[in-house]
């Protein structure tokens, strides 16, 4: 985790050293992550969502950094263990609640039994909202954890048959771990975005209560 912060660092403080009025490479990547976030926020939570970019900003970066770290041999994919996802969805979780009621105060809780529907359905739906509420958290992080594991688990067991298949069989496995490889890297920054996505509508819900 130490060495994706201190890499996130590097990128971002490389990338805008320079402040060209013609970026390079490095700062276009540093202003196209920028601007991919600050639009994510600007689309899915709208104006207000704003002051909340730095936090936002930081969980996509450390999220995409630490499953893009985690592609180099030997490297350690923490983002494939439940214990620190969860810990991630958590702090998110709890932060849009505080926000949501900060906000609204006892009105937040009128986003469990939305406007319009007969009070005879209440006993049914609230207990629902509520569970689906609840369950956040849960679904943000095994999402993060089972793609991350299950991808690195593939590319673990066909590398496996490469040596042990020789120089005729050993082929075959090589090209699916390869092409496994490049599927991961697009993994990497899918699940970096759904989990930023999804806090930024988890935001949106707590601003907005809908």
């Amino acid at each position: 985790m130490v060495i994706t912060v201190v890499a996130i660092s590097a990128f971002l403080s490389i990338g805008m050293r320079q402040r060209s009025l013609v970026p390079g490479r490095m700062q276009s990547l540093a202003e196209l992550s920028y601007e991919f976030i600050a639009g994510m926020i600007r689309d899915n939570v709208g104006t207000e969502g704003r002051k909340y970019f730095p936090f936002i900003f930081s969980l996509f970066m450390f999220i995409l950094f630490a499953n893009l770290i985690g592609l180099i041999p030997y490297a350690f994919t923490f983002t494939s263990h439940i214990a620190v996802t969860f810990t991630m969805a958590t702090v998110v979780f709890l932060g849009v609640t505080v926000i949501a009621i900060a906000r609204h105060g006892l009105h937040f809780f009128s986003f469990f039994l939305p406007s319009g529907v007969p009070m005879v359905m209440a006993p049914v739906l609230v207990p629902i909202e509520v569970l689906s509420y609840l369950s956040r958290p849960i679904s943000l992080s095994i999402r993060l954890f089972a793609n991350m594991m299950a991808g690195h688990t593939m590319m673990k067991v066909f590398a496996g048959f490469i040596i042990p298949l020789g120089i005729l069989g050993g082929w075959a496995p090589l090209t699916v771990d390869v092409a496994l490889t490049a599927f991961e890297f697009l993994v990497a920054f899918l699940q970096a975005y759904v989990f930023t996505v999804l806090t930024c509508l988890y935001l949106n819900d707590a601003i907005h209560l809908h």
